[in-house]
């Protein structure tokens, strides 16, 4: 990693359409080269995604971000029980207040309420704290 690879990957993480040429100008570099950079930053990993982020609210859907408190020894069983659920559109393994963050996607209030209560019931599952997304704040691009 260095210091174009951070700012590519800042640039993406602020708007993942960002054309490859405009990254390219950015930097003073070819496209093709910052096609291989993104190229290698995904097969390494370390992207490992791209979506678009929806103010569920407006389309009528549910979402939140919920922490899930789990026995140690029943970690990597409860995320894999998560991974496999539909519902969950991304998963996060974290410190803090809980071991899991995962945001959870509904087409309603009462399939969340639904979601939240079988998540309750894995084995292991100590605890789960829902966060309601009630508007997604949108902040400024920072697009080269």
């Amino acid at each position: 990693m260095d210091k174009t690879n951070y700012g590519i990957l800042e640039i993406l993480r602020r708007n993942a359409r960002t054309p490859k040429t405009k990254i390219a100008k950015h930097f003073n570099m070819t496209e093709t080269a910052i096609r291989k950079r993104i190229k290698k930053l995904e097969s390494e990993k370390i992207i490992v995604g791209y979506r678009a982020i929806v103010d569920y609210k407006k389309v009528n859907m549910a979402c939140s971000f919920t922490g899930i408190d789990v026995k140690p020894e029943h970690l990597i069983s409860v995320m894999k029980s998560l991974k496999s659920t539909k519902k969950v559109v991304s998963l996060y393994l974290t410190s803090g207040d809980h071991d899991l963050v995962a945001e959870i996607v509904c087409e309603n209030m009462n399939e969340l309420e639904k979601v939240h209560e079988q998540i309750s019931h894995y084995e292991g599952v100590e605890r789960i704290c829902p966060a309601i997304v009630n508007e997604v704040v949108e902040l400024e691009n920072i697009a080269p």
